[in-house]
């Protein structure tokens, strides 16, 4: 083994040097699905340039080897001039070079799929040939690549062309792919979904070897896919109409659509788009759709008395025999990896369920009839469950035995059973959390311990969270589930108490905890379940009085007062350094006791929502900039620090 670690050993790849090198990086893998990738990355460029009002055509050729493919569309047609910066024609650059193209400015594209600036490059990169060709300004223009390198100049191949529009030949190289040989009968199954997501475009699909030439265009758009969808499965409809949600005054120039029918299928079936792209592994875009359609299901029934006594709803059900599609346009889709399959942008969770439950909920109230057809099925889903549930050996009762079953092992619980009187105190540390056991009402007030500082669920994804201990710990004491299974009906406390040492690092960890519950249980804080206490930071004795002091300014306020008073008292401040220092009666008296405590409830007011969001991405969130400008911009009222 070599023992000596040096800049010499430092490699340095120009280029597209890094994509060759690394190519699973940029499109997953080198198997089947990184070979018809690279495919996709042509087409959506074309679909792009449809998406945005300036092509109505596209044109997919598979040539008579089955291992090479030729995409053209009658758009603008790629520039072909001279960049300004760089020296060499556009179209060179752009095919040369990583992270360029014109979709980073949303005046060239509204909304696109290939905003990474990286896809047409890569294609260049793992092709043993391409050729572009460009028709624009009244010529035509042609350049060859192999492997990612110029091998011509940029010329002019006519003088006197009509039309515009790109079009892009190339050949996988048999280096990079275990196969390079592409599925004639999957790619246009795959280019018919396009074409129902772009009711105005059209795709001509030719495979040369056999000669079969195929047409595709679906002016129905999405309501026409699910419809197809619908007799794939060969399934009955419990309602005779689609629903479809049309939203076009999302906010920043976005776009919604949805179509959703209820079967008699066993099972959900969601299809989740955005700008065009499949995201196979949903996102926020699908949270937001099964957060809508549990709400307002549920909604609609207890507002009509149409849910049976007793019978507990949970969103799987309401969701069961579902065929759903979401075809969303939005101008900076955050996709989780150079594949695009998860959507991964915060503000669209909420956006979507926002649009759906206002939609929604009026069209059921509209047709009542459709709203008692899927009750009913939501009924049969939920008396399904139960039934296999309880020959399973479960129970569908809410017995304190059933439920503490799987109940954590630093949870100290309350004797009660009745969850609108109990409450559940998430206290930092475990000194604290013994400090918490002695103090509390051992009928009503639980106790959970934590350690340490949580996870940032800001940047974490749900199977993350889920895997957290200790956030892992609160879901299942709490017993209601997470994410989209979250069901109030299952929660066991109705108080939620986040019991922090009055410092920075408790303010901390509360927000941390917060982050949590706003992110992935937000029905928690909308339903005001959530609420943070508000321990002294200051005991405060005047003669034989004692005052508490939340923080430095209520100290100084109660010092003031007994000043003013001018009986010449002697006064005696003590400083707490953290919960586990109290003893468990002063404890009680200043934050446990209903009596004498203060709580603050934690709310959302309607019209301080978007700003709830955004501050949340951007001080919690990957993006360090924005942190950095608030620092700055209040380093000056930082006075004090808890250090």
């Amino acid at each position: 083994m070599p023992t000596t670690y040096t800049g010499e050993d430092i490699d340095v790849l120009e280029g597209l040097e890094p994509v060759r090198k690394r190519p699973g990086m940029y499109i997953g893998g080198t198997g089947r699905p990184g070979l018809h990738h690279i495919l996709w990355e042509v087409v959506d460029n074309a679909v792009d340039e449809a998406t945005n009002g300036y092509a109505s055509t596209i044109e997919v050729t598979l040539h008579e080897d089955g291992e090479s493919v030729t995409v053209s569309d009658n758009g603008r047609g790629i520039p072909v001039d001279e960049h300004p910066e760089k020296g060499v024609p556009t179209l060179e650059l752009i095919l040369t070079t990583l992270h360029s193209g014109g979709k980073f400015d949303a005046s060239n594209y509204i909304t696109s799929g290939g905003l990474h600036g990286v896809g047409v490059s890569v294609v260049n990169a793992l092709s043993e040939e391409m050729v572009a060709t460009v028709k624009r300004d009244g010529a035509e223009y042609r350049q060859t690549f192999r492997r990612g390198t110029p091998v011509t100049e940029l010329e002019v191949t006519d003088e006197d062309a009509r039309g515009t529009g790109t079009e892009i030949f190339f050949r996988p190289d048999p280096d990079i792919f275990e196969s390079v040989e592409f599925d004639a009968d999957w790619i246009p199954e795959q280019l018919e979904v396009k074409t129902y997501l772009n009711k105005s475009l059209r795709i001509v699909f030719t495979d040369e070897s056999s000669g079969d030439r195929v047409e595709l265009q679906h002016e129905g758009g999405i309501q026409e896919y699910l419809e197809h969808l619908v007799e794939d499965l060969q399934v009955s409809t419990i309602h005779e109409d689609v629903f479809m949600l049309e939203d076009e005054d999302l906010e920043a120039e976005g776009r919604l659509e949805i179509a959703l029918q209820w079967t008699d299928a066993p099972n959900q079936q969601l299809h989740t788009f955005v700008n065009g792209i499949p995201t196979q592994d949903g996102g926020t875009h699908e949270q937001g759709l099964k957060s809508g359609i549990r709400s307002v299901v549920r909604s609609y029934m207890d507002t009509h008395d149409l849910t049976p006594h007793r019978l507990d709803i949970k969103g799987e059900d309401t969701r069961e025999g579902l065929v759903g599609i979401v075809n969303l346009f939005i101008v900076d889709p955050q996709f989780q990896g150079q594949t695009k399959d998860k959507l991964n942008n915060p503000s669209v969770r909420s956006m979507v369920k926002g649009s759906l439950r206002k939609h929604f909920e009026q069209y059921l109230n509209d047709h009542p009839s459709t709203g008692e057809a899927i009750a009913s099925r939501v009924i049969q889903a939920a008396k399904a469950r139960r039934a296999s549930r309880s020959s399973s050996g479960g129970s569908s009762g809410s017995s304190g035995s059933t439920k503490r079953l799987n109940l954590p092992g630093k949870l100290a619980d309350c004797s009660s059973n009745t969850p609108s009187e109990c409450e559940l105190f998430i206290v930092e540390g475990d000194s604290a959390g013994g400090s918490a056991k002695q103090a509390r009402d051992r009928g009503t007030q639980a106790v959970l311990p934590l350690r340490g500082k949580v996870l940032n669920a800001e940047q974490a994804t749900l199977d993350r969270v889920q895997s957290n201990k200790e956030l892992s710990n609160i879901v299942q004491a709490l017993g209601c589930g997470i994410g989209d299974d979250l069901d109030l009906s299952d929660l066991r406390y109705h108080k939620i108490i986040l019991l922090m040492d009055a410092d920075s690092d408790g303010h901390h960890i509360a927000t941390l905890l917060l982050t949590f519950f706003y992110r992935y249980m937000t029905p928690l804080i909308e339903g005001g379940f959530v609420y943070i206490a508000q321990p002294p930071l200051y005991r405060i004795d005047a003669g034989k009085e004692t005052h508490w002091a939340l923080d430095d300014a209520d100290r100084d306020r109660i010092l003031d007062e007994i000043a003013e008073d001018g009986r010449n008292l002697s006064v005696d401040t003590q400083r707490f350094k953290g919960l586990g220092e109290m003893m468990p009666d002063t404890l009680d008296e200043t934050t446990l006791s209903k009596e004498s405590r203060r709580l603050l409830e934690v709310d959302i007011p309607d019209t301080q929502r978007m700003a709830t969001e955004q501050t949340i991405t951007e001080l919690m969130g990957r993006d360090s900039s924005a942190r950095f400008d608030f620092i700055m911009q209040h380093a000056a009222e930082a006075d004090e620090l808890d250090v």
